[in-house]
C-alpha cells in the first residue's frame, strides 16, 4: 500500500506516525555510518569527502586494491554490497554502467539481499533512466527508497567536493539525500521523480561532447591557419564562442595547466565513458523519437576513438584524434 504520510510510491509496512519518525530520525542521524559502493576515479574522492565531514564510511569495491587508500583514511572495508547493506541504512553507489548497477543491487551478493526497511539508496552512476526506475521498484518491494543522483564535474570536482548532483526520486526523501550530497558537491538539484536525474545528466553530457568536439575542431583550424593556440583560446574566451571546453578544459596541450591535455590526456573523464553516455543519449532519443543529429555524430566519433586506441584517454583527446586524421592522407600518399 502507499504510505499515507508521504503519499509516495514507497511501499511502507509502518503507520504514518512511524514513517514520520523515520524521516525525522534519518535527518537527525547525521553521523551514523554511510555505505559506499564503487571506489573508482570518482567514487574514491567522494567517499573521502564523507570521511572528512565526520561520517563513518563502510565501503566495498569489486577490485580490492581500490579500497586500500580509503581504508588507510579510516573507512571500514567489507567484501560485498550485501554486507554493506547489512550495516548501513544510507548507501551511495558510484558504478560504471547499467549492468554494474543491476548486479550490485539485485545480484546474488547485492544490496537488496540484505537491505533493511527504510534504507536510503542513492545511485550516482550514469545509467539508463529506465534502469533507475527498475531499481527503484525493486528497492520499494524491500521497503527501501532508491534515488538517482548522477554527477557532473569530473575527478577534479569530486576531489574538491564541487560536484553538481542531479537528483531524481521521492521528493519527501530529498532532504535526507541532500544532507549527504552537499558533503561531496557544491550544487544539489532536485529534478523530479526517479530517472529525471539521469535524464538531466545524459542531456548535459551530450552537449559536453558536442562542445568538446567543436572546441577541438576550432582550435585545430586556428593552429593550421597560423594562430598561437593560447592567443586563440584567449580570444574565444572573451567572445561568443566561449564554452566550458574552451575556458575550463581546453583540449590543446600547453594551453592550460591542471587539465588532462597537459598530461598526455591521462586522468579526467575517459573516452569510453563518454561513448557510453552518448550511447545512452542515442537510446533515449530513439525511444522518444527525438532528432539528435549532432549527438549522433558525436557518438560515432567517440566510438571510432575507442577503436583507435583512445579508449583510456580523457575525452578531450578528440583534439589529438583530429590531428591524427590530418596526417593519415599524407601517410597514404607516401
Amino acid at each position: 500500500m502507499l504510505c499515507c504520510f508521504c503519499a509516495s510510491l514507497r511501499r511502507c509496512s509502518i503507520d504514518c506516525w512511524g514513517h514520520s519518525m523515520l524521516l525525522c530520525s534519518r535527518s537527525m542521524a547525521s553521523k551514523t555510518p554511510v555505505g559506499f559502493i564503487g571506489l573508482g576515479n570518482m567514487g574514491s574522492p567522494m567517499a573521502k569527502n564523507l570521511l572528512r565531514h565526520g561520517y563513518p564510511v563502510i565501503a566495498t569495491d569489486v577490485f580490492p586494491e581500490s579500497c586500500k587508500e580509503l581504508q588507510d583514511e579510516g573507512a571500514q572495508i567489507l567484501d560485498s554490497p550485501a554486507e554493506v547493506a547489512d550495516k548501513a541504512d544510507r548507501i551511495i553507489t558510484m558504478l560504471p554502467s547499467s549492468p554494474n548497477v543491476i548486479e550490485v543491487y539485485t545480484g546474488p551478493n547485492g544490496i537488496l539481499k540484505k537491505v533493511k526497511k527504510g534504507t536510503l539508496l542513492i545511485d550516482s552512476s550514469t545509467i539508463d533512466p529506465s534502469v533507475s526506475k527498475e531499481m527503484a521498484l525493486a528497492a520499494e518491494k524491500m521497503g527501501a527508497v532508491f534515488m538517482d543522483a548522477p554527477v557532473s564535474g569530473g575527478v577534479g570536482a569530486a576531489s574538491l567536493a564541487k560536484l553538481t548532483f542531479m537528483v531524481g526520486g521521492v521528493e519527501e526523501e530529498y532532504t535526507a539525500a541532500q544532507e549527504l550530497l552537499t558533503c561531496m558537491g557544491a550544487n544539489v538539484v532536485y529534478c523530479g521523480q526517479v530517472g529525471t536525474g539521469q535524464a538531466a545528466k545524459i542531456c548535459n553530457n551530450m552537449l559536453l561532447a558536442i562542445g568538446m568536439i567543436g572546441t577541438a575542431e576550432t582550435m585545430n583550424l586556428g593552429i593550421r591557419l597560423g594562430l598561437d593556440p593560447k592567443l586563440l583560446a584567449q580570444i574565444l574566451n572573451m567572445s561568443s564562442g566561449r564554452c566550458w571546453s574552451s575556458d575550463s578544459y581546453n583540449p590543446v596541450p600547453g594551453v592550460m595547466e591542471g587539465v588532462p591535455s597537459g598530461n598526455n590526456y591521462q586522468g579526467g573523464f575517459g573516452t569510453t565513458l563518454m561513448a557510453k553516455d552518448l550511447g545512452l543519449a542515442q537510446h533515449t532519443a530513439t525511444n522518444t523519437k527525438t532528432p539528435v543529429p549532432l549527438g549522433s555524430l558525436a557518438h560515432q566519433i567517440y566510438r571510432v576513438m575507442c577503436a583507435r586506441g583512445y579508449a583510456n584517454k580523457d575525452f578531450s583527446s578528440v583534439f589529438q584524434f583530429l590531428r591524427e586524421q590530418e596526417d593519415e592522407p599524407e601517410k597514404k600518399g607516401d
